[in-house]
């Protein structure tokens, strides 16, 4: 093939957009995989506070939860993680391993730290699952959305804000639907099983995303030269004017990201009375 659907010597993967006016092909595979992955990372978190402050085990099975305090403490410091790795994420992806490899590998450690959660209800496990997740949910951040803008030419980047449309909307239903189940099942089942359906959610992500890979254009990495452009004079320059927006959104998503800590811990001396049926309090996190 010629142009933009031309494939490098010895890599088996289109690694341009196809010519077409239409929908790239694989655009499902990444919505779907962006879907259930919102549905892993939100429910998993929306039941971290209770979980730390309600269910929390030493290695001898007696309970060791941490105080409110505390437990804020943890939440924060993982959240901060999450927003930090996506730059570990685009290194990797644009230097080393390009935007498909980089998301597989990173979500098969994001499953582990699923799992881990599942499995050890100790800090150890909270430490370990913790770690795991930010380096996963965080290390794919960057990537995923840039994939599929990969998919679109000039021929069909008239769709792309439909298509952006579609995804963001995956997310949030995503979101949405795991904070009312993930508490319920937290609730009725335990900690294991609230954890393991996030986790099953996320390994039916990756499995989406890569049963989708001979659809995608696999656009490869451009080596590491672009970190010296970035400290380069003129990228500096780039980035502190970047940096007066990022200072006001920093401030935005801590003061929202208080709706999964201090949120969850009001509800609990709330009236949640909803028309008969009590809402759990990691659940008014989906309002």
């Amino acid at each position: 093939m010629a142009g933009s659907q031309a494939m490098k010597a010895g890599n088996k993967y289109r690694t341009g957009p196809l010519k077409t006016r239409r929908l790239p092909p694989g655009i499902g595979f990444i919505i779907g995989n962006e879907g259930a992955e919102r549905f892993s990372y939100y429910g998993m978190r929306a039941i971290l506070i209770v979980f730390m402050t309600q269910y929390l085990l030493n290695a001898d099975g007696t309970a060791a939860m941490l105080s409110e305090d505390e437990a804020k403490g943890w939440f924060h410091l993982f959240v901060s993680a999450v927003y930090f790795t996506p730059l570990l994420g685009a290194l990797i992806s644009d230097g080393l391993l390009g935007k498909y490899r980089t998301i597989i590998l990173l979500s098969l450690v994001y499953c582990l730290g699923h799992l881990a959660l599942a499995l050890d209800h100790t800090v150890t496990g909270l430490t370990i699952g913790l770690g795991l997740i930010a380096l996963g949910a965080g290390g794919i951040k960057p990537c995923v959305s840039s994939h599929m803008g990969d998919q679109f030419g000039q021929s069909n980047e008239h769709l792309l804000s439909r298509v952006f449309g579609w995804f963001y909307f995956a997310i949030n239903l995503g979101a949405f639907l795991s904070m009312l189940a993930t508490p319920w099942l937290l609730e009725q089942y335990g900690a294991s099983v609230a954890f393991a359906v996030p986790g099953l959610l996320m390994l039916l992500a990756t499995l989406l995303f890569w049963s989708g890979r001979n659809r995608f254009a696999h656009v490869p990495p451009s080596g590491m030269g672009f970190v010296s452009e970035v400290f380069s004079g003129s990228g500096l320059k780039t980035l502190a004017r970047l940096s007066m927006i990022y200072l006001f959104v920093a401030v935005f998503w801590a003061l929202f990201d208080q709706t999964g800590s201090s949120w969850v811990l009001q509800a609990q001396h709330m009236d949640r009375d909803l028309f008969g049926f009590e809402i759990l309090p990691s659940q008014m996190q989906a309002a």
